[in-house]
């Protein structure tokens, strides 16, 4: 006989837990208990949930807030609901391993990771009435094939976004839409190969997983520029024989340092001596906290600087929506080589992100975000200071992430290895230098991460620290 599945259970049964002093919402983390548990395997596929008035009479909520995380789960695939029948399990728990080997390390219980989103804050109502005007809207005929730079609906959209807020000098018939930063700086560096350019500086501490590589691979060398405080050191830029610059101008990644007028002023008088280009890397500058908005270089020399931006950070990587402002000199090129890649990025995403910037519903998930984002943020900020005091924190007035220095006494990998031990993932600055001198520091990435999971890695990174400091920097084992 198959098993009698029933939905008898209590919220106390389920492991669904909700805490009132975090800012997470309630239906978020009921949604997150229960998500949890389908893939830790304690509730099975078919398994039946107990009815929404019962789960919200035991936590103590209303009845809507536990709608809304079924709601949310059944949307995700993890349960189906049929009117007037059980809510219930609808895919089977991630599978596991049988075992640990010795000297394994145990799973990650908090990730500080760099380079997420929070997605489960994607804007998902707002989208789907973009795409319904799209798709009751759209004429034919754009639903073939077009000009490989994307659709001129969002070519006038993101102009007119981006001249408001980032300050830039964008014409629509300079905007090449691609699939993120990613394809879009590669589009861009195939181009100056072809061109001639030999040489690309990047800033020394910069993301190794885009640019440089995609660089190297077209044969160019690569030339680490030192950055400070402010950013990229100019002085040391002028010294080169560049062909082009790649910036982080408004956040130095990771160190958040933000350039200055003048410093920018040098870098555009040196590309244009030279006849370089200035790749202006704007991947988190809506997120701002403590500080004034800072235009993007741009604004001051659209013939010199290829802005690029991503929505990304900002709503979803897997969105894969990119866009470059390209000097009219590039924009043929750039434009055949998307068309030579991909045949041009996917219209009906390209047509909705245009409706949805044009309805005002970008500003209005930015203004969202912004106020979680900076709790989280403060909530490092706290407990870095309150427990590891000694560790120094920069960049810290916008973006998704902080680093901090560690002091002279702590060695970055024992630190970061020690992290691990404890289930604790944090990445080291070391990863990301061309050059290997330079302070050790750690990249905090609190995007995705609660306020109390935020605290509690905090704690877990103090033990690691004294462990080390009690080892003197060597391995559990080691003498």
């Amino acid at each position: 006989m198959g098993r009698t599945r029933t939905n008898s259970s209590t919220a106390e049964d389920l492991f669904i837990e909700v805490d009132r002093s975090v800012a997470e919402p309630l239906h978020r983390q009921i949604a997150a208990s229960i998500r949890g548990g389908i893939r830790a395997g304690r509730l099975r596929l078919g398994a039946s949930l107990p009815p929404t008035r019962t789960i919200a009479a035991d936590l103590g909520v209303s009845r809507g807030v536990v709608v809304e995380a079924y709601q949310q789960l059944v949307a995700e695939g993890y349960l189906t609901s049929r009117a007037g029948g059980y809510t219930q399990v609808a895919v089977e728990p991630v599978a596991t391993p049988a075992g640990r080997r010795a000297g394994d390390r145990p799973a990650a219980r908090i990730d500080f990771g760099y380079g997420r989103t929070d997605v489960s804050s994607f804007p998902r109502a707002a989208w789907l009435r973009s795409v319904r005007t799209v798709l009751t809207t759209t004429p034919n005929e754009h639903f073939a094939y077009l000009d490989g730079r994307g659709v001129p609906e969002l070519h006038a959209a993101l102009s007119d976004y981006l001249n408001r807020v980032r300050g830039t000098s964008a014409r629509p018939e300079n905007v090449v839409i691609c699939n993120g930063y990613g394809q879009g700086v590669a589009l861009l560096i195939q181009v100056l190969a072809a061109r001639g350019a030999r040489r690309l500086a990047v800033e020394d501490p910069s993301p190794d997983d885009d640019a440089r590589p995609v660089a190297a691979a077209a044969g160019l060398d690569v030339i680490g520029i030192p950055v400070g405080p402010d950013g990229i050191l100019v002085e040391e830029l002028e010294r080169t024989d560049a062909d082009a610059v790649v910036l982080t101008p408004s956040h130095q990644w990771p160190t958040g340092g933000v350039l200055a007028a003048a410093a920018r002023a040098r870098v555009i008088d040196w590309a244009q001596r030279r006849r370089a280009v200035v790749i202006e890397d704007d991947y988190d500058a809506e997120y701002r906290y403590d500080r004034s908005p800072i235009g993007a270089m741009q604004g001051l020399a659209p013939d010199t600087v290829v802005y690029c931006g991503t929505a990304s950070k900002t709503l979803a990587p897997g969105l894969r929506l990119g866009w470059l402002l390209a000097p009219a000199h590039l924009v043929d090129e750039i434009t055949a080589a998307k068309v030579l890649a991909d045949r041009g990025s996917p219209v009906i995403d390209q047509l909705t992100f245009a409706d949805f910037l044009s309805r005002g519903e970008f500003d209005r998930h930015l203004r969202r975000m912004r106020p979680i984002y900076r709790r989280r943020r403060d909530a490092l900020l706290t407990a870095l200071r309150t427990r590891l005091p000694e560790l120094e924190p920069v960049g810290v007035a916008a973006g998704q992430h902080v680093v901090t220095w560690l002091p002279h006494d702590l060695d970055e990998a024992a630190v970061v290895a020690a992290a691990a031990r404890h289930g604790l993932v944090v990445q080291g600055i070391s990863r990301y230098r061309l050059r290997p001198a330079g302070p050790g520091g750690l990249i905090f990435g609190y995007a995705t991460l609660t306020e109390r999971a935020i605290t509690a890695g905090v704690e877990i990174l103090a033990d690691a620290v004294a462990e080390v400091r009690t080892l003197g920097g060597r391995r559990p084992g080691q003498r």
